[in-house]
């Protein structure tokens, strides 16, 4: 490949990025009032936002209610065609509609504007053209920027996606923060993949009541073995009633061999370990593990009761690194 080549693809990729730049800081410094508006409309919800489009605005119209629905507000797309089919009647007047078109005449959304304004049920249009039938007959008009499509010829839509994908998000957020929703709310709906890992909590994943490893302090070593060896976890727990007094771990064995049989647990135990909360994030366990070396922490309640044991092997497995 010739430096002329990889010099004018490079020129191309960064003509379409600052096209699509200057309409994103001009439709950001151009947000107005009707943004407010659409923000209250959305937070007082009682129903659903539906989403419609055509084309692309219906990809991009997809995403906007996934991310919707993601963040706390009860979203679903449905595509302009299949509404004048049967579909308008998953729309409800307690729902909000947001209606995309670049142009703001897409016959295919004709039936849902004239659906929504029988029925009274909110429309917010996005759109650049604010004068369209689409524009002009909606609750809320959220403008899109009228700067150039990015692609070659000016007519692939590009600019006016990424600027509908944006204004999208910004609504999504905003809305967000209006309702106070926080990392326990997201979890709610991302319980899944890397995401929810980071969400969960010691007491997701520890052990608890006969599946735990306990001895007694007066406990013989060879039963104390006989417990580590039954249960894997390479740890063995010292309990006095339900007060932790000790842990017995594979390093402990190693640093006490001599006479090890003819000993106690209280004998070879390592003292006051380290310890975590039931409620505290998975993350942060592991944090202590890697610093302390150790691969198996005693979880404890706010009294320093044994509540469980939580392993990094686990933690690992359920994807939190």
């Amino acid at each position: 490949m010739s430096s002329q080549v990889i010099e004018d693809a490079i020129k191309a990729g960064r003509d379409v990025l600052h096209t699509e730049a200057r309409a994103l800081h001009r439709m950001a410094d151009n947000l107005g009032p009707e943004f407010a508006q659409a923000v209250e409309t959305l937070t007082g919800l009682k129903g659903r936002l539906i989403v419609v489009g055509i084309g692309k605005s219906g990809h991009v119209g997809r995403k906007m209610a996934a991310t919707f629905a993601s963040t706390g507000t009860p979203a679903h797309f449905v595509h302009a065609s299949e509404a004048s089919h049967g579909d308008l009647g998953m729309i409800t007047q307690d729902d909000c509609c947001i209606l995309l078109s670049n142009s703001g005449e897409s016959r295919e959304l004709s039936d849902v504007i004239n659906y929504t304004r029988r029925f009274n049920i909110p429309m917010i249009a996005i759109t650049r053209v604010l004068h369209s039938t689409l524009g002009s007959r909606a609750d809320i008009v959220l403008a899109l920027p009228d700067e150039p499509e990015a692609c070659a010829i000016g007519m692939a839509p590009t600019t006016s996606t990424t600027a509908s994908m944006a204004l999208g998000d910004a609504l999504a957020v905003a809305v967000m923060r209006r309702k106070g929703f926080d990392p326990e709310n997201f979890h709610i709906f991302h319980p899944g993949g890397k995401l929810g890992a980071q969400f969960l909590r010691v007491s997701d994943l520890m052990y608890t009541g006969d599946l735990l490893p306990l001895v007694q302090e007066d406990t013989p070593m060879p039963d104390v073995l006989m417990r580590m060896t039954g249960t894997g976890y390479g740890v063995a727990i010292i309990v006095d009633g339900q007060r932790l007094t000790g842990i017995i771990t594979d390093g402990d064995l190693r640093r006490n061999m001599d006479g090890l049989m003819t000993r106690r647990a209280g004998d070879v135990a390592t003292r006051n370990p380290k310890t975590i909360t039931p409620e505290s994030l998975v993350s942060e366990a592991v944090a202590v593990m890697n610093a302390k070396k150790v691969t198996a922490l005693c979880v404890v309640n706010d009294t320093e009761s044994l509540s469980g044991l939580i392993r990094l092997h686990d933690c690992l497995r359920a994807g939190v690194v």
